[in-house]
C-alpha cells in the first residue's frame, strides 16, 4: 500500500488518519455516554479523563491530517460531478474539518472554565485555555454538545453522499478512501 496519495486513490496515511479519527470519535461518544451513567467517583472521573485525552488525540490527528493534505499535493482527481455537487462536497469537507477541530477545543475550554485539568493520558497537562468561570463552563458545555450534534448531522450527510456515489453513481468516491478499496473494473 502506497503512503502518499495518487491520482486514483488516497494513500495509506490519509486513510489511516481518516479512519482512526472516525473510530476515535465513535469511541468518544460511547465513553462519555457510559461515564454519564456512572455515579460520581473515581471510575467516572477516570472515564471523563480518558474522554479528554482521546479528544486531544483527535485534535492532534486532525491537525496532522490537514497538514498532510496541504503537503501531499497528489490527491486523487475529483470524480466528475456537476459544479453544485463539487461546491457542496468541498463545503462539507471544510465543515467536517472545522467541527472536528472545534469539538475538542470546546471541550478543553469547558474543562478549563470548570478549573479541571486536561491531560494527555496522564503523561502531561495542557494549559487552561480560559480562566475558571462556572457561567462560562455552562456556556462551553452547551457549545460542546451543539458541536457534537452538528458533527453528527454533517457526518451523516457525508456518509450518505459517499453511499450515493457508490451505489447510485457507481463511481470510486467511496472506494478510494476505504482501507483496502480497489478501483471498479472499467
Amino acid at each position: 500500500m502506497q503512503l502518499r496519495n495518487t491520482a486514483d486513490t488516497y494513500g495509506a496515511l490519509a486513510k489511516f488518519l481518516h479512519w482512526t479519527i472516525v473510530i476515535l470519535i465513535i469511541a468518544q461518544y460511547v465513553i462519555i455516554e457510559a461515564a454519564e451513567e456512572l455515579p460520581d467517583g473515581l471510575e467516572k472521573l477516570t472515564m471523563i479523563t480518558r474522554h479528554k485525552s482521546i479528544g486531544i488525540l483527535v485534535l492532534g490527528l486532525a491537525l496532522i491530517r490537514i497538514a498532510w493534505k496541504l503537503v501531499n499535493k497528489g490527491r486523487p482527481a475529483p470524480v466528475p460531478m456537476p459544479r453544485p455537487q463539487r461546491i457542496a462536497a468541498a463545503a462539507g469537507h471544510g465543515l467536517l474539518y472545522l467541527l472536528i477541530l472545534a469539538q475538542p477545543i470546546s471541550g478543553w475550554m469547558m474543562s478549563s472554565a470548570a478549573n479541571y485539568p486536561v491531560t494527555f493520558f496522564g503523561w502531561f497537562q495542557f494549559p487552561a485555555l480560559v480562566g475558571a468561570n462556572e457561567g462560562m463552563h455552562e456556556f462551553y458545555e452547551e457549545v460542546h454538545e451543539f458541536l457534537f450534534t452538528a458533527l453528527l448531522v454533517v457526518t451523516v450527510v457525508h456518509v450518505l453522499a459517499a453511499l450515493y456515489h457508490h451505489f447510485i453513481q457507481k463511481d470510486d468516491t467511496l472506494r478510494r478512501m476505504l482501507p483496502f478499496g480497489r478501483r471498479r473494473a472499467a
